[in-house]
């Protein structure tokens, strides 16, 4: 096991905003929040989507925090629907989650929830770590039904899957079932040789935020704080310190190990990317910088025939043209060292379309008949 002084429990189930009515974390303040508690790791678990990993990974790693990321998807075992939490260890891992929670979406009709038969987990896994879920999620859904038998064979299943990158889950927030679960889990760990891992669920910084955050899953769920029957989450879902969440599992001394250790296993962040533009370059009419220029310097001369009625021999002396064209000279120059010359072509394309379809396009007034 790693030095105690060198292990820091790492927060891998933050939820954001992007975790629709259920996160309470804005991205910004999470940036300024491990600025100022000098936190070495954390990861991204946002449900159904990954709306915001560009956004953590940009904002967490510019105060010095490795950016981890994940999301969870809902997965389907026979009637049963839940969420499973995968993290990225590489950047065929990232691509691999980005399609999965893509194909969520794509292959649902109707109103149906996003979600993924589960056979998909046993298909190429490279660059994936699984986790097992909270008591809210799939197994913890089986669990509830006492499909016992069943669960085994799925863990068995993806043990042989993901091999070591697969853990089992074990939480203390004490909410409901969590001490059942935890103790079927841990059995399960030892028959089966599956690693367990200790994380805690985190939907907002400060426990303060507790009882503002109920009311945001009420929204969610459509019920109402007064309802009994409804999903109620503890009041420790919050951003813990490293004493308080090594504390919490020091029985647990594998787990909190297999925590540490995660982030060490994890190298890769997503970055920016050029925008993926269609070649409209022509040997012609030349590259997309020069297409852009003559076509609006043509433009510019058309627009002095047509307002003004000054022919070609006259515009070389002509003061008001000189001043259009050094400002059309700027704006150009700004356009094409940032590389948007193709999509100025692109948007100038679907506007001629328009107006030789006619098709209304401009500024609104243009599109409204006088009276």
């Amino acid at each position: 096991m790693l030095e105690s002084n060198n292990c820091k429990f790492n927060h891998l189930k933050i939820h954001t905003q992007y975790s629709i009515c259920e996160g309470a974390i804005k991205i910004d303040s999470l940036k300024d929040f491990c600025k100022e508690k000098k936190i070495a790791s954390i990861g991204l678990s946002d449900t159904s989507n990954l709306c915001g990993a560009l956004e953590f990974s940009e904002n967490i790693s510019k105060v010095g925090t490795q950016p981890i990321i994940g999301t969870q998807i809902n997965f389907k075992f026979e009637d049963t629907i839940g969420l499973l939490p995968l993290f990225a260890l590489n950047e065929t891992g990232y691509k691999k989650i980005i399609y999965l929670s893509s194909k969520s979406y794509l292959e649902n009709k109707g109103l149906s929830e996003p979600h993924l038969n589960i056979d998909e987990l046993y298909k190429d896994t490279e660059g994936l770590s699984l986790f097992s879920g909270t008591t809210h999620g799939l197994f913890g859904k089986l669990f509830d039904k006492g499909r016992f038998d069943e669960i085994i064979k799925i863990y068995e299943k993806l043990s042989s899957t993901f091999f070591d990158r697969f853990y089992l889950e074990i939480q203390r927030h004490g909410d409901q079932n969590e001490v059942y679960f935890e103790k079927y889990n841990l059995d399960q760990s030892f028959k089966l040789e599956i690693p367990i891992i200790a994380t805690n669920e985190v939907f907002y910084l400060n426990q303060d935020m507790h009882e503002a955050h109920d009311a945001l899953t009420c929204i969610g769920s459509k019920t109402y704080v007064n309802e009994k029957n409804r999903i109620k989450y503890s009041s420790q879902h919050y951003f813990k310190s490293n004493d308080e969440m090594s504390k919490l599992f020091s029985d647990l001394p594998e787990a909190l190990e297999n925590n540490y250790n995660l982030p060490f296993r994890c190298n890769f962040k997503p970055e920016f990317s050029k925008p993926v533009l269609p070649n409209i370059s022509s040997e012609k009419d030349g590259n997309a910088d020069q297409l852009l220029t003559k076509e609006s310097e043509e433009g510019l001369k058309n627009r002095f025939l047509k307002i003004f009625e000054i022919n070609n021999e006259n515009l070389s002396s002509n003061k008001q043209f000189a001043n259009y064209k050094d400002r059309l000279d700027h704006e150009l120059k700004i356009i094409i060292e940032m590389k948007y010359a193709s999509y100025f072509l692109i948007v100038s394309d679907y506007i001629k379309w328009a107006k030789n379809n006619d098709i209304p396009v401009g500024p609104v007034e243009d599109l409204v008949p006088a009276r």
